[in-house]
C-alpha cells in the first residue's frame, strides 16, 4: 500500500523519506525485538515500575481495522473485537498500554492538513466511481478508513478499560514526553519523528506480529552512526530536511549546496537518500552551538522569519531537555507558549472541567470550541456527485449552531463569538474557515447555563439536560416518547428524525432500512455480522452510512455540551450501526421487501418497528415533512433488465461471479442508463432541498 494512504487520518508523519531511508539504506538500524522479553527484562531492572508501552494511536488505527468490509460505513462490532484481541495480547505478556490521540490540529500544521484533505477528496471520488461501475468493494489498494474511525476508537479503547489520552497539542510531542517521563519500554507507532526525539525506544506497528509480540525497533544510535552525526544533531537534521515548522520549499537551494560538497552525492539509492546523507555530512562539520544555528538561519531563504530553525529545533526538546543549538531560556519560552490559552469561556471552573474531560477522552470537541473557538472534521465517504444528499458538514450545521450557543452561552447578552469550522465539504476549498454564528435552541424557560448542565444535581436538572439535548435537534416536544425508549434506540431515533426532516430526498424505504438495521442489530454478534455476505454494494447506501456515522459524532458533541443526559456508550456505532447489515437492509427495502423479511421473521420486532416508524413520521409531519415512498432500483438492475434478465435474476446477480463478461455486457449500456437516470425529474440542483445545502459555504 502506498505510504500516503496510511496517512489518511494523520496530520503529520515526521520527516519525509526518513522512515524509508532507515529501512533501505541502514537496515541494521531496524532491529527485530521480542516485546515479551523486553518486558521481562524491564521487570527485572525496574521491579517497582511495570512495563508500559505508549501507543501513538492515530498512526495505528489503520492497522487495527482488520474487518474485511470497510467501504459500507464500518464493521464496528468486528472492530471492537479486534481491538480487544490487540489489548489481550499485550495484557497476557504483562504489558500495560497507554493510548494517545491527537486532540488538535495546530495552526502550524493547518496547511498540511488541508493539502491532505484535498488529496483524500480525490481518492474518495475515485472510490465512488469504482463502486458505481463495479457494484462491489474495491481491493485493498483503494483502502480508506471508515468515517470517524479515530474518534470512535478513542471511546472503544476507553470502554475496554484502557487509559486513553486526548492531547492538548500535537500527539507526537506528548507521546515522546510520556515515554521518557514514565520510563516506558517503548513507543508503538509509525512516525519517523520518534527517531528524532531523544526518548524511549521506537517500535513499528506496521511490522508488529501480534501473535508473537515481535516487531521492529528503530535505533537512533545506529542511524546516527550511519549518518556520521550525534543524537544532539537529530533535531537540526530534521529541520534542515523540512518538517512542520521549516517548509521544504525553502530548502531546495541549501540541499543543492550540500549535494555539491558532499562525498555521498554519487552513492545513490535515490535523490532523497542522497539529500539525507549530504545534509548530515554538512552539519557534522559545523560546531554544535547557537551561533552556528544563527549562521545557518542567515544562509537559508527563510523569508522574514529568521527564527524558524530555532523554533524547529526547540519543538523536538522534551521537558527538561537542553540542546547546544538553542539557549535554554528560548526553550522555556517555547514550552510556555504551547501551554497558553485564550479561552472563550471566562468561567475557570467550567473551562478546567472541559479540559480534564478532553484529556481523559470523556467529551467530544468541547474543549477546542471553548479554548479556541475552532473545530475541524476530516473527510467522510461521501459521494460529491450525488446532489440529492447534502454533505454531512452541512446537514448537521444547524444542530452544531445550537451546540455552540449552549457552550458559548449566547443568550446572556453581548456579542457571541463566531466559531471557526474547518469541515471538508463538496465545493469548499478550505482556503479559510467558515465563520458560524451560534443559534439559541428553543428550550422551555431558556437555555440552562453550563454550570447548571454540568455541575448541578437532581431530577429536575436531569430533565433539563435531556430537553436541552433534544432541542439541539428540534425534538424538545417529543421528550416523553423518546425517554420511554432504550437509550441507544432513543439516541438513534433522535438522529434519524433530524435526518429525515433536514434531508427531503430521504424516502420511506430509507427510513425502513434504518429502523430494520437498529432493531435487527441488537441480537447479532461480531461473528454473525462477519459472516454476512453481500452480493453487491450500493453507492448511495455507502454515502448514507457515512452520513449516519458522522451524525453519531454530532450526538456525542451535543451530549457532552448538555452534561451527558446519555451515557456516551449508548451513542456509539457498535450499539446502533453495522455497514454490511445496513447495506442488506437498504437493498431489501428498495426492492420492496415486506416488513417481515426486513425484520428477518422476528415477530417480536414487528410492533417496535411500527411504533418507531409512526413516531418518526409524526415528528416529520409536525414539521410539514411528508415522507414519500421512492424505491430505487440500482443502475445495475436496470441495465440487466434492459438486457433481458428477469427482475429476480437481476436482483440476485452477483458481479463477482460475472466479472469476465462485465466489459462486454454491462459497460455499453451503463453510461446510457446513467445519463437517463441523472436527467430524470427531481434529481440534481433542481431538487427543492438543493439550494439550501448545495452551495459551498461562503
Amino acid at each position: 500500500m502506498r505510504a500516503d494512504r496510511c496517512e489518511f487520518w494523520r496530520s503529520a508523519m515526521g520527516v519525509r523519506g526518513l522512515q524509508g531511508f532507515v529501512a533501505r539504506v541502514c537496515s541494521h538500524a531496524c532491529q527485530t525485538v521480542d516485546l515479551r522479553q523486553m518486558a521481562e527484562k524491564h521487570r527485572i531492572d525496574h521491579p517497582d515500575c511495570p512495563p508500559v508501552i505508549v501507543v501513538d494511536a492515530m498512526s495505528c488505527v489503520r492497522h487495527w481495522y482488520t474487518p474485511e468490509s470497510w467501504v459500507c460505513g464500518g464493521q464496528w462490532r468486528e472492530y471492537l473485537a479486534a481491538l480487544e484481541d490487540f489489548i489481550n495480547a499485550f495484557t497476557a505478556a504483562g504489558i500495560k498500554l497507554v493510548f494517545y490521540f491527537d486532540g488538535v490540529v495546530e495552526e502550524k500544521k493547518r496547511d498540511e492538513w488541508i493539502k491532505r484533505r484535498m488529496k483524500n477528496t480525490e481518492e474518495i471520488a475515485r472510490l465512488f466511481q469504482f463502486i458505481k461501475t463495479n457494484r462491489i468493494q474495491p481491493g485493498r489498494e483503494m483502502f480508506v478508513l471508515p468515517s470517524a474511525l479515530p474518534t470512535f476508537t478513542r471511546y472503544a479503547l476507553k470502554s475496554l478499560g484502557q487509559k486513553t489520552v486526548c492531547t492538548l497539542q500535537e500527539a507526537d510531542f506528548e507521546v515522546a514526553a510520556y515515554g521518557l517521563q514514565h520510563k516506558c519500554i517503548g513507543i508503538l507507532g509509525q512516525d519517523s519523528d520518534y527517531l528524532i526525539y531523544d526518548t524511549c525506544p521506537y517500535f513499528s506497528i506496521e511490522n508488529l506480529h501480534l501473535d508473537r509480540l515481535v516487531t521492529v525497533m528503530y535505533s537512533r544510535e545506529v542511524l546516527c552512526r550511519v549518518l556520521g552525526i550525534s543524537l544532539a544533531h537529530l533535531p537540526l537534521f530534521a529541520c534542515l530536511l523540512g518538517n512542520d515548522i521549516v517548509p521544504e520549499s525553502m530548502l531546495e537551494g541549501f540541499w543543492n549546496k550540500c549535494l555539491t560538497k558532499s562525498s555521498h552525492r554519487s552513492c545513490s539509492y535515490s535523490r532523497r537518500a542522497d539529500i539525507l546523507m549530504s545534509v548530515a555530512d554538512y552539519i557534522s562539520k559545523i560546531p554544535c552551538s547557537y551561533s552556528s544555528l544563527k549562521k545557518l538561519e542567515e544562509i537559508l531563504p527563510l523569508g522574514s522569519d529568521k527564527t524558524l530553525l530555532c523554533r524547529g529545533v526547540s519543538s523536538y526538546l522534551l521537558p527538561g531537555q537542553k540542546s547546544p543549538w538553542v539557549p535554554y531560556n528560548e526553550t522555556i519560552c517555547q514550552m510556555l507558549s504551547l501551554q497558553q490559552q485564550s479561552p472563550l469561556c471566562q468561567d475557570k471552573e467550567i473551562f478546567q472541567l472541559a479540559k480534564e474531560q478532553h484529556i481523559q477522552s470523556e467529551n467530544y470537541s468541547i474543549f477546542n470550541i471553548l479554548s479556541h473557538g475552532e473545530i475541524d472534521c476530516s473527510n467522510s465517504l461521501e459521494d460529491d456527485f450525488d446532489r440529492e444528499i447534502p454533505g454531512q458538514a452541512l446537514i448537521y450545521r444547524p444542530a452544531r449552531q445550537h451546540i455552540y450557543s449552549i457552550l458559548l452561552e449566547s443568550g446572556k447578552g453581548g456579542t457571541c463569538p463566531l466559531v471557526k469550522e474547518w469541515f471538508v465539504c463538496s465545493g469548499n476549498p478550505l482556503k479559510q474557515p467558515d465563520l458560524i454564528q451560534p443559534v439559541q435552541p428553543s428550550v422551555t424557560g431558556g437555555t440552562p447555563s453550563l454550570k447548571t448542565l454540568w455541575l448541578a444535581k437532581g431530577p429536575d436538572v436531569e430533565k433539563q439536560r435531556y430537553s436541552t439535548f433534544l432541542a439541539c435537534f428540534h425534538l424538545q416536544d417529543e421528550m416523553e416518547e423518546l425517554q420511554a425508549l432504550e437509550a441507544p434506540v432513543a439516541g438513534f431515533c433522535c438522529l434519524l428524525a433530524y435526518l429525515m426532516t433536514e434531508v427531503s430526498s430521504l424516502s420511506l424505504e430509507d427510513l425502513n432500512a434504518f429502523l430494520a438495521l437498529v432493531l435487527c442489530l441488537k441480537g447479532k454478534s461480531a461473528a454473525q455480522l462477519k459472516g454476512l455476505q453481500l452480493a453487491q454494494v450500493d453507492s448511495r447506501a455507502v454515502h448514507l452510512g457515512a452520513v449516519l456515522v458522522r451524525g453519531l459524532t454530532t450526538l456525542l458533541m451535543a451530549n457532552s455540551a448538555c452534561g451527558f443526559p446519555f451515557r456516551m456508550d449508548d451513542l456509539m456505532p457498535w450499539a446502533v450501526f453495522d455497514g454490511k447489515l445496513f447495506q442488506e437492509k437498504y437493498q431489501k427495502a428498495h426492492q420492496g421487501c415486506s416488513m417481515e423479511e426486513l425484520l428477518e421473521g422476528n415477530e417480536s420486532l414487528y410492533t417496535p418497528f411500527q411504533n418507531l416508524k409512526s413516531l418518526i413520521c409524526k415528528i416529520c409531519m409536525a414539521k410539514n415533512r411528508t415522507i414519500q415512498s421512492r424505491p430505487r432500483r440500482n443502475q445495475l438492475i436496470e441495465v440487466l433488465i434492459a438486457l433481458g434478465y428477469s427482475e429476480e435474476e437481476a436482483r440476485n446477480f452477483n458481479p463477482r461471479l460475472h466479472q469476465p463478461h462485465r466489459s462486454h455486457v454491462v459497460s455499453p449500456y451503463h453510461n446510457q442508463m446513467r445519463e437517463r437516470h441523472l436527467q430524470s425529474p427531481g434529481r440534481g440542483s433542481g431538487h427543492p432541498h438543493g439550494r439550501r445545502y448545495h452551495n459551498p459555504p461562503q
